[in-house]
């Protein structure tokens, strides 16, 4: 896990009035929250840190970029950070579109701080979890990373329940040789048993799917 992603979450909180964002901050602090204020979206794009564990509490409508395009600036560079979007001019039609592309909520103000309060220690839950699905998935890339071609032939016929002799007649070679390639598979994805490395697998396929998202 990078060093940034290990520092104490914060909540970063972005609106362009001025009163607003101090009464959110407010809210924050008194309740122990690290937090960080920006009156645009491009001040937070310019100073923010996207890695560091947190999340974002977001105003829709805001001059230049607007939340919406915030969000979408965030989805493309692949930000783990939570986006509660919170808005005194929010219609249906947007929060639709907030929802579909993966906010984590949608309030509108004036907001009860208790319910706002909630819905961040919920948002920095997800927070976690997507930061440890990141160090799982480039742990286990990693070990992929490390095995030959061959060894990767061997591994996927191994996970798809094919005996030693069976993966022996279709990769062309003997079963002893294949048995060393298991070996071989089996040490460099730190897998004890054949369960191990089922499980492993799934756990790659799982955290890469299209479903798997926010």
């Amino acid at each position: 896990m990078s060093k940034s992603s290990a520092a104490a979450p914060r909540v970063f909180l972005v609106d362009d009035d001025l009163s607003i964002l101090r009464a959110l901050e407010r809210i924050f602090s008194s309740s122990s929250y690290s937090v960080q204020t920006f009156s645009s979206a491009e001040d937070f794009l310019a100073t923010a840190d996207l890695q560091q564990a947190g999340c974002l509490v977001l105003d829709l409508s805001m001059p230049a970029m607007s939340g919406s395009l915030l969000q979408e600036h965030l989805l493309r560079n692949k930000s783990l950070l939570p986006v509660i979007f919170l808005t005194g001019n929010g219609d249906v039609a947007s929060s639709v579109k907030a929802m579909k592309l993966g906010a984590f909520d949608f309030l509108t103000k004036p907001v009860d701080a208790h319910c706002l309060l909630e819905t961040v220690q919920l948002a920095l839950a997800l927070n976690r979890r997507l930061i440890a699905d990141q160090a799982l998935l480039r742990s286990i890339e990693l070990r992929l990373g490390s095995l030959t071609k061959r060894e990767h032939q061997v591994m996927d016929l191994v996970v798809s329940g094919r005996l030693n002799k069976q993966i022996a007649a279709e990769l062309g070679t003997v079963e002893h040789t294949i048995k060393l390639h298991r070996a071989s598979v089996m040490r460099k994805m730190h897998a004890d048993s054949f369960s191990d490395l089922v499980t492993t697998i799934n756990t790659l396929r799982s955290l890469t799917s299209p479903s798997s998202g926010r």
